[in-house]
């Protein structure tokens, strides 16, 4: 992953239900870059595309 790539850990769910691993963010490109389970390349998507397809999972906290 490029240095000029922001570095992220979250994960999302997409409009199938897949969760998805979050890795980073590249402002200046506009995109979102993200891992599927048993694929083993990054995929990114268009930051306006993610955000039309992809809901955040927000983990609970530990009670």
């Amino acid at each position: 992953m490029s240095e000029e790539i922001q570095k992220l850990d979250r994960r999302y769910k997409d409009w199938r239900g897949v969760v998805v691993h979050v890795v980073g963010f590249d402002r200046s490109g506009g995109r979102v870059i993200f891992m599927r389970a048993d694929y083993p390349h990054e995929c990114a998507q268009p930051v306006e595309l993610f955000r039309s397809r992809f809901e955040r999972l927000i983990d609970e906290p530990d009670i």
